[in-house]
């Protein structure tokens, strides 16, 4: 908890003298130095970061103020600046990487400028030292072609160079060839073991952070670690106390079961976000580039039960929850979400947007293609809505595979679909796509986004192609491939898309109702990531953060309050475009009838908006998209 720095007492009132340390690199000089903020000026790694980026338009990575304490998923490592494909200011986090980050006795690096040749960031610092600051140049593409190849091979490299001048083991935060390439390109890590990087990778993957610390400072990675102690909060007994008077029982018992999900969920036989999401998608699953909206009931049913639940979801309850390989980001946690087999890691959203979503139900070929995405270093969920974008347009013969530099087409209909033989084409076929995308072949350069070169191709061939592409637009150029769920929150007008700033519920809510929760959703979660929470542990967090924050640093009041100005001062820059394509629209009326036929939902005012698209589409669309535009602004404001 590098936060801390000084513990005062005067009578029974505590006082906290703390101060958040930030450490200012510019990639372009070498130069860097220390600043330091009172707690209460800033609270955490949202608020620091939005004030840094807008001065130097940085890169900022960060912890919160209880990092290395003895709260579970309070490691999270959080990075912050504006996103180079959504077009504003955008937050991503990983798992685990800001337990080694909290040795460097640091609240946040802040890097600006841009380094002359491609370059490896050494941070280390032992004991009280000073910190270690060093940038060397990189072979990046001879780097990226060895070895294990891409954003691994990086990680390699970083650990050969600089490995044996750590006294513990370090991290190294990574970027791939999608950053050279596109605007979505992640930054992966993974917990060091015995001085070789692990299998089991963490990824703050939305918001293209691997391209702009690649394209904007001429970074590919970063290693850092340290020895530094601090006064990290251990007091198990007082926690205990608190959770004791707010649940009745103890912090570990409620992380228990607050968890259940992400560990293994007896309700549904099966565990984590793949396996809980699956095993109750049932009619609401969504496949083939979101086709499968368009089929009946009865249909989506027979993919769910035949193709997912049958063989995709078995295969995993199989080799992964039966056998119960189950691994954590790198910080003890009793959600253990990181569900394995052998080296492939299975979460819900990349094995959706890379299975189903590009007809793909069976887990090895599931596997070959997230594992290529993953190597290339690309944000898994954004490249998975853009392959099986492509994949459509191919199976409809909108573009041509000599376009796009492949053999072939999809297979892209469900019926008498060979589930191992179909699922292995199709990824195929995603993986030379994938290598087409990085290698710019034919019409395929997404250096500006996929939304960019949609338009493009729209002009010149009509709207068909771009009406195939559901994603959500931001400013002049920014994207978004929603998050994997049929609800028309996830295609909200909200500051920050793809991120879990918005409601993504199954309920029906009228779109200013909708507005309004999808603000009330970002400010509980900004609560989660200011103070450097991974979300997964909300069920207590959101409610006992401002609580426990109060009670060790005495300004619970200012933390909630700056909380929700953080949110205004983000929603201000709010630049949200109107839908345009029709298959957003499409997911929306899809969803509504669903819920009326389906989910037997007659309240009136589902039916009023039913009534309305299908009297005026486009009239009506406007009307919705505004609406919730409305009820996030009436609720998101600074003061």
């Amino acid at each position: 908890m590098a936060a801390r720095e000084k513990n005062k007492e005067s009578g029974n009132n505590k006082t906290m003298d703390t101060t958040l340390k930030v450490l200012h690199i510019d990639a372009a000089t070498g130069f860097y130095k220390m600043e330091r903020y009172p707690l209460g000026e800033f609270f955490g790694p949202v608020d620091m970061g939005l004030s840094m980026a807008k001065r130097h338009n940085s890169l900022n990575i960060g912890t919160g103020i209880f990092s290395g304490s003895i709260f579970p998923g309070s490691n999270r490592l959080f990075f912050s600046g504006f996103s180079p494909c959504w077009g504003n200011f955008y937050i991503s986090s990983m798992g685990g990487a800001g337990l080694v980050f909290d040795n460097l006795g640091i609240n946040m690096v802040s890097v600006r400028g841009r380094a002359p040749v491609p370059s490896l960031l050494y941070l280390n610092r032992t004991h009280g030292e000073e910190i270690e600051v060093e940038i060397a140049s990189v072979d990046l593409a001879g780097v990226w072609e060895s070895g294990r190849g891409g954003v691994y091979a990086v990680m390699d490299h970083a650990l050969e160079l600089f490995g044996e001048k750590y006294k513990t083991e370090p991290r190294v935060l990574a970027a791939g060839p999608a950053a050279a390439s596109t605007d979505i390109g992640a930054v992966i890590s993974a917990p060091i073991r015995d001085g070789k990087t692990t299998y089991v990778d963490t990824w703050a993957g939305r918001g293209g952070f691997g391209t702009k610390l690649l394209r904007e400072h001429g970074i590919v990675a970063i290693i850092y670690g340290g020895t530094y102690l601090d006064e990290d909060f251990r007091d198990r007994k007082v926690a205990d106390e608190w959770f004791t008077e707010k649940y009745n029982r103890k912090l570990a018992l409620h992380d228990m079961e607050a968890t259940t999900k992400y560990r293994f969920d007896p309700d549904f036989g099966t565990g984590g976000t793949f396996g809980v999401n699956y095993a109750k998608a049932g009619g609401s699953v969504i496949a083939f580039n979101y086709r499968s909206i368009y089929l009946t009931e009865e249909e989506r049913l027979s993919i769910h039960k035949n193709l997912i639940v049958d063989h995709y979801l078995k295969q995993f309850n199989e080799e992964t929850i039966s056998t119960k390989s189950y691994k954590t980001c790198g910080e003890p946690c009793a959600a253990v979400c990181k569900k394995m087999h052998g080296e492939y890691k299975k979460d819900y959203e990349p094995y959706q947007s890379m299975g189903p979503l590009c007809g793909i139900f069976d887990q090895r070929a599931a596997e070959k293609l997230n594992h290529h995405a993953d190597m290339l270093g690309f944000d898994a969920i954004s490249v998975g809505g853009v392959l099986s974008w492509l994949m459509e347009c191919l199976d409809a013969k909108a573009l041509s595979p000599e376009e796009l530099g492949v053999k072939g087409a999809p297979v892209f209909d469900h019926k008498n679909f060979s589930v191992e033989t179909d699922s292995m084409a199709n990824a195929d076929l995603g993986v030379a796509l994938l290598d087409s995308i990085v290698a710019k072949k034919g019409i395929l350069n997404l250096g500006e986004g996929a939304r960019k070169l949609a338009r493009n191709l729209a002009r010149q061939r009509g709207r068909d192609i771009i009406d195939r592409f559901l994603f959500i637009s931001n400013a002049r150029n920014g994207w978004m491939v929603p998050n994997q769920y049929w609800t028309p929150g996830v295609l909200s007008p909200m500051p920050i898309m793809g991120k879990y700033y918005m409601h993504y519920g199954s309920d029906f809510l009228p779109p200013r109702e909708l507005g309004r929760k999808n603000a009330a959703r970002m400010v509980q979660e900004l609560i989660m990531d200011n103070a450097g929470f991974c979300r997964f542990h909300r069920q207590w967090a959101e409610e006992m953060l401002p609580e426990i924050i109060g009670s060790v640093f005495g300004v619970k009041e200012g933390f909630v309050e700056r909380v929700k100005s953080t949110a205004g001062r983000i929603n201000s820059r709010n630049a949200a475009v109107f839908w345009e394509s029709e298959r957003n629209t499409d997911l929306v009326i899809s969803f509504l009838k669903r819920r009326r036929d389906v989910e037997n939902d007659k309240s009136p005012e589902l039916l009023r908006w039913i009534d309305l698209f299908q009297k005026d589409r486009k009239e009506a669309t406007l009307e919705f998209w505004f609406e919730t535009r409305k009820g996030i602004d009436e609720s998101l404001r600074e003061f």
